[in-house]
């Protein structure tokens, strides 16, 4: 009876308090903790994509870089902001937990920001102002200006891997998922969490983006630093009220272990009772708070690394638990993959998109739209889709389905990728039809404006937003969701990963596509003058690109085991340990 008092009064995953102690569940986490998460989330967002979403702006118009090179640092910026999430991550799951890890991370995020503040700021730290149509006839910045605005920026890039995977984590965190009702809390936190990210975004790409391109750049960068700061005070506040979970050791070490045991011990014959397999006593996970997992058939191979055979070197024998946790990241790795380009999809956004808007007529009367506030168009596409896709599309298939997903997440994720192969179908013709306005009015020479609204791009802004909804939430959803316990800010680091890679994948894409397209005497596909360039063919190109990259899904899903639900173990664990109490007793 005192157990299932003790389990009903404290959280049974394991969380504790700064000092260790384990926490009520009336005093701490649940929604009262996650809204400082996700506050803190929306002036985040403001500040990351106050930077982001206007960037290659001021790289062609103040530091004087053409079409290529911009949007290549751009992208290759953006990749290391969404690759460095891996390291936070190995630190959070190894050394110091989530939240000391997070809170260094946002001392050099905020540092970078000021830095890079200061770099727009000082005439000495950028070139003189030039008025040249072809950027490639301005003055380009000096050795000293670019270390120092590429030094903050990079600075900032590795403030972030230690606040990326993480908060996102330690929201998740404050949902017991033993507990019915908390557990249907957080199959909503992500598609709200979410949502408070891209309403950060959206003040980024009206406010500041206008504040940038009509005030100034000081301004426009030193406000989202200010957010940064706010959003930093708003989450420390919250400090008394968040559960922890305390560091389990390095998820790589552990990992690597298995793969070396498995592969010394790889003639062993796996016996066919799986309880002779190596595995620690029940109790001692429940005295941790961690889980112990059952042995599965798959990737046998990795199962050889628990069978006994006489050594209990940790680089000879591994643990059931720690096999199957092997098997899990792995298993996720093909997933992994097959949103890689998709994700280089995301980062036409803050480019490609935005480069064909300084060619359109921008005008609303005297108002001029700033070209980076089309991504506002994404923020708010995916902000309704989000709702509309909580409160009605859920409610009404977990009817059809019985899921209370309402579809598995994988489906989802499907749904995103049919819809990229839309946006990038819709955008090749969109860019063919601004091209033949442009040579019908002889502007294909002179890099002139084009005769057309602005507003010609929206369809493809709209469908990136619609598409985030289904696929973007589905993949930090998945990756945590399938991550094992221990591991979860590794798995959280896996959607990341995928938009850091997607960027470096962009950059490759641009690069070798702007240098074959020129060879053998030929105009190039990607030039400093759009209306001479054939984005339409570049666009058409990754229409191709992303059906395959459907087809390569299809086949990888199909061959995916879902992670047995760890709480349903819940109540064996509660009976065995009430046994052992008994036994004792």
């Amino acid at each position: 009876m005192a157990l299932e008092e003790a389990i009903d009064e404290y959280t049974q995953d394991g969380t504790v308090d700064l000092k260790g102690n384990p926490v009520l569940r009336s005093k701490r986490g649940g929604w009262k903790a996650c809204w400082f998460v996700v506050v803190y989330e929306v002036f985040e967002r403001m500040a990351y994509y106050g930077i982001s979403s206007n960037l290659v702006i001021y790289l062609t118009n103040k530091l004087h870089q053409g079409t290529v090179t911009s949007a290549n640092n751009v992208t290759n910026w953006v990749g290391t902001i969404w690759i460095t999430p891996i390291l936070g991550a190995y630190i959070a799951d190894a050394h110091l937990g989530r939240y000391w890890t997070f809170i260094i991370a946002c001392i050099i995020y905020l540092s970078g920001m000021t830095l890079l503040t200061l770099s727009v700021s000082l005439n000495s730290l950028k070139p003189p102002p030039c008025n040249e149509v072809i950027v490639g006839n301005c003055k380009k910045a000096s050795t000293l200006q670019l270390a120092v605005f590429y030094g903050a920026l990079y600075t900032l890039a590795v403030g972030t891997g230690g606040t990326k995977p993480n908060i996102s984590t330690i929201g998740a965190d404050q949902f017991d998922e033993f507990n019915p009702k908390e557990k249907g809390h957080k199959l909503s936190f992500f598609n709200w969490w979410m949502f408070s990210i891209f309403f950060g975004t959206l003040f980024a790409n009206t406010v500041l983006v206008y504040v940038q391109d009509n005030v100034g750049w000081t301004l426009g960068y030193g406000l989202p630093t200010l957010g940064l700061a706010i959003s930093i005070a708003i989450f420390v506040a919250g400090t008394p009220f968040y559960r922890h979970k305390v560091p389990t050791g390095s998820p790589f070490t552990r990992m690597s272990r298995v793969v070396v045991a498995a592969i010394r011990k790889w003639r062993v014959t796996i016996p066919n009772d799986i309880k002779e397999l190596y595995e620690l006593d029940l109790e001692e996970y429940a005295k941790k708070g961690k889980y112990r997992i059952d042995s599965t058939p798959t990737m046998s191979l990795l199962t050889k690394a628990s069978v006994k055979t006489g050594s209990t070197n940790p680089w000879m024998l591994c643990t059931v638990t720690q096999v199957e946790e092997t098997k899990q990241m792995l298993r996720m790795i093909p997933i992994l993959v097959a949103t890689f380009v998709p994700s280089t999809m995301v980062a036409q956004i803050n480019t490609l998109f935005v480069k064909q808007g300084t060619t359109l007529d921008r005008a609303i009367g005297s108002f001029k739209i700033p070209p980076a506030s089309l991504a506002g168009f994404v923020t708010i596409s995916m902000l309704i889709s989000v709702v509309l896709y909580d409160r009605f599309f859920v409610r009404i298939m977990q009817k059809w389905t019985k899921n209370p997903r309402g579809i598995t997440l994988l489906q989802r994720m499907g749904i995103g990728l049919v819809i990229h192969i839309l946006i990038m179908t819709v955008a090749s013709l969109t860019e063919r039809y601004r091209l033949s306005v442009a040579k019908k009015h002889g502007l294909v020479e002179n890099g002139g404006q084009v005769p057309l609204t602005i507003f010609i791009l929206l369809p493809q802004f709209v469908l990136m937003g619609t598409a985030d909804a289904f696929l973007e939430v589905a993949k930090i959803e998945f990756f945590y969701d399938q991550a094992p316990e221990s591991m979860k800010s590794l798995g959280t680091s896996y959607s990341m990963t995928t938009l850091g890679i997607g960027n470096f994948l962009s950059s490759f894409l641009l690069s070798t596509v702007s240098h074959i397209t020129k060879e053998h005497g030929h105009q190039g596909w990607i030039l400093n003058d759009l209306n001479a360039s054939h984005l339409d063919y570049y666009y058409a190109f990754f229409a191709v690109l992303n059906f395959l990259n459907f087809i390569f899904f299809l086949v990888v899903i199909k061959y995916y085991v879902y992670k047995a639900e760890v709480s349903d173990s819940i109540k064996v664990l509660t009976e065995e340990l009430k046994g052992m109490t008994e036994i004792r007793d």
